[in-house]
């Protein structure tokens, strides 16, 4: 007599005997793993948070510096100076405030990259602990 999936009572017996449970992970060694990744994703969110932090600090610098050098530059302008020589200050002015606007954007962009880089730093060794850990656990269960 067969069910309806067209298997011997027998059949199914034998089938369920020689079914093996997995064994049980180490459920403490599995809930510290998970304390350590989450630990090590607010350490990333703490880190990309301070770069945030530093390149807004940054930002506001370079924004009251252009303001006193935009008010130092239309004081200097305000001269009784010819116009040729008005135009040639303006023309200096406008090269060293270029200058200083790429070196300004280069600089916020190495604290963005530095900070990006350390924040993934974090997550890297951790996602490396990680598969360790893994091993580790599979081996004993295998063991």
């Amino acid at each position: 007599m067969s069910d309806r999936f067209g298997m011997k009572p027998d059949e199914m017996m034998r089938m369920l005997s020689e079914f093996r449970m997995p064994a049980m992970p180490d459920m403490s060694g599995l809930a510290e793993a998970q304390r350590r990744n989450l630990e090590a994703l607010s350490n990333a969110n703490r880190v990309a948070l301070e770069g945030a932090q530093a390149v807004a600090r940054r930002h506001m610098e370079i924004l009251q510096a252009s303001m006193a050098e935009m008010t130092d530059a239309i004081r200097m302008m305000s001269g009784t100076e010819s116009p040729q020589a008005r135009a040639a200050k303006q023309a200096e002015l406008l090269k060293s405030a270029y200058e200083r606007a790429v070196a300004n954007m280069k600089e916020v962009a190495d604290l963005i990259q530095n900070s990006n880089s350390e924040a993934l730093g974090v997550l890297n060794k951790r996602f490396t602990e990680a598969m360790d850990e893994v091993k580790t656990l599979v081996a004993k269960q295998g063991g």
